[in-house]
This record gives structure tokens, sequence and C-alpha cells, in this order.
């Protein structure tokens, strides 16, 4: 979807940007590529930069104010130097960038997962900044993700909610500011001992990092408690006779034999060491659809009733909000600063 518009702070009769993105999701530590077509105005303009920066709707935790949410800048990428935008002049800069490899998934088999994601435009004009032109990002994941995913769906595991989170996992190679939360409802065998599971994933060049977190029900002479463990595969996936399935299924249950909240670092299926989970996990509420395979079976109807076009209208309506208040002021105006800038504890 392209939000076009007239940048307002360059004055009326400003030119105008419209960003347009090649067809397909992207991929995690993939290329994204597409097209910035500038107009001129009415007048000629000195064009010092054209920049497009990766944003993301995020929930923050803050003691004193509780939850909230706000727009995160995750990458930033400036397009080619000055130059001189002539009067009703038209120009288009071709582009192709490299996304982060933690960019967060938000589709599984062409079905929206809720992770609102955008791409936003910004022209810098004789010493004035607009970001004037939004457009939806849509991420698939990793083969290796994706094998992830498919497997706990064989294993019954059902998908409950998405989201990013603000914060750090403790023990981890975390590189963005915040990470993306998968919540998932266990099948009738773990259902006795967890209420749910949370995956994150966490990609760098070489290999994929999996991190599991079970919410585990109490028993009698026990309260519940929260286990986590961290799984690496490289993104080719496991290697030797083992398949995915009984991989993922070997991760659960550790994770679910575990007596304490902390958890396990296993380097393909090998213990190397231990690593704490430091931002606190929220719960999703109401059963969903499964993942993987399942997720076809779902009638493209994704957890709390979010369907494709309601998804797409949520990213121009959050980021439309965003964009009318820039002042810097306000945890939503787009700014990674006010959540900590360049995400360092």
């Amino acid at each position: 979807m392209v939000f076009k518009r007239l940048l307002g702070s360059l004055g009326v009769g400003g030119p105008t940007v419209d960003t347009v993105l090649d067809p397909g999701a992207a991929r995690p530590g993939g290329m994204l590529s597409g097209r910035v077509h500038l107009v001129g105005g009415t007048a000629d303009h000195d064009v010092e930069h054209v920049a497009l920066e990766l944003v993301a709707r995020v929930e923050t935790e803050h003691e004193e104010h509780g939850d909230g949410e706000g727009v995160v800048v995750f990458d930033r990428h400036v397009l080619g130097g000055s130059f001189r935008l002539a009067a009703g002049a038209e120009t288009s800069i071709p582009f192709t960038v490299a996304l982060p490899w933690e960019t967060p998934v938000t589709e599984l088999y062409g079905q929206p997962l809720g992770i609102v994601l955008g791409v936003r435009t910004e022209l810098a004009v004789a010493g004035a900044r607009d970001k004037g032109d939004l457009d939806q990002l849509t991420v698939a994941p990793l083969p290796a993700q994706e094998a992830v995913l498919e497997a706990l769906g064989q294993l019954g595991f059902g998908f409950r909610s998405a989201d990013l989170e603000y914060g750090r996992i403790g023990g981890t190679g975390q590189q963005l500011p915040f990470y993306q939360e998968i919540e998932l409802t266990p099948p009738p065998a773990y259902a006795h001992q967890v209420n749910e599971i949370e995956l994150t994933f966490l990609a760098v060049p070489g290999a994929l990092e999996v991190v599991l977190e079970a919410d585990k029900r109490g028993g009698p002479f026990s309260a519940g408690h929260d286990a986590l463990s961290r799984f690496t595969v490289p993104h080719e996936g496991p290697s030797g006779p083992q398949d995915w399935n009984a991989l993922v299924d070997g991760w659960i249950q550790e994770l679910v034999e575990h007596r304490a909240s902390y958890g396990s670092h296993a380097v393909y299926g090998h213990e190397a060491g231990y690593g704490g989970h430091e931002p606190g996990h929220s719960g999703g509420s109401g059963s969903g659809i499964g993942v993987g395979t399942a997720v076809l079976a779902g009638a493209g109807v994704i957890a709390g009733g979010i369907v494709a076009a309601e998804v797409v209208d949520e990213v121009g309506d959050f980021f439309e909000d965003d964009s009318d208040d820039d002042s810097g002021d306000d945890p939503d105006d787009g700014s990674a600063e006010d959540f900590g800038g360049d995400g360092e504890d």
C-alpha cells in the first residue's frame, strides 16, 4: 500500500514522493528493492538527500505508565547524494538495500501474523525534512524459521498471537532493540505441563538461534513458573539423519522438563552454557489456529480475527497517525531515540 502525501513541512507547492516496493515478500537478511518516484513542486528545489527508514510498531512496558505502543526506526539507508529537482520535473531513484537478519516475520504461507512493519521515505530539501511516504513491509520467514514453525504445527501446537516487544533477551547476540514473540498453544500431550510456549527467532548470517519459553503450570505442591531454553541450528537445517520434527520435539521436551526459570543453550543439540531472559513475556488470550501446515486450514483468519485487509488498514492508520505529530516528545513519533535509540542497554 502506498500513502502519497504533499510534503507539508516543505510548504505548499513542494515536491511529492512516492516509494513503490517491488512485488513479493522480503526475507530477513535478504534484499529489499524498489523505486522512489519524485515529482517537483511549483519551484526548483535542492534535494539534500532521500532516505529510507525501516519502522516497526513495538509494544513497550513502563513501570510507571504501564504498557504502551510506539514506533521504532530499526534501520536507515540514505540513497545517493544531493541534486536539484526542477519545478514539475519527475525523477526515479532505484534502490536495493539489505534487511537486518533480525527483521521480524510478518506472514506465514501468505497469511499475516499481525506484525506491523513499514518503509518510510524521508525527503530533505533546503534544511527541511519530511517523512512523506509510507509503505507496508511484508517479510516471509527464512527456510529454517519456516521449518521450525512447520514442525511445531506437525506436533500439534497452535498459533495464539505474535507481537514485537521492546527490550532484550539476555545471553543472546540480539542486535535490534526489540524482539519478535510468537505465542503458541500446547497440544494435549503438553497441555497438563504448560499454559503456552513463546517462540523468538534471532537470525545471524550463518545460523538461527531459537529461543523458547514455557509458561509452566503449577502443581499441588509447587507454583507455576517460566522455563527458557535456547538452541542454534544452521540455516540449511540440522545435520545428520535427524529430521525437523524430531529435533523440535526434543527441544520442547527439554524445555518442559526444566525446573527453574533459566535455560540451557544447545548448539546442534549439545549443551553450551546458560542464558537468562531479561524482559518478561506477556501472554495472549484465546485459542488460535495451528502453525505450519495447520495454518493453511485456518481460512485466512489469524489470532483475534485479523485478516489480511485489516492488517493493511492497520499499517496505514497507525503510521499515518504517528507521522502527524513528529515533535520528538512523544514515544510514537517514529524516533528510535525515544526507546533508547540504538537499543543498547
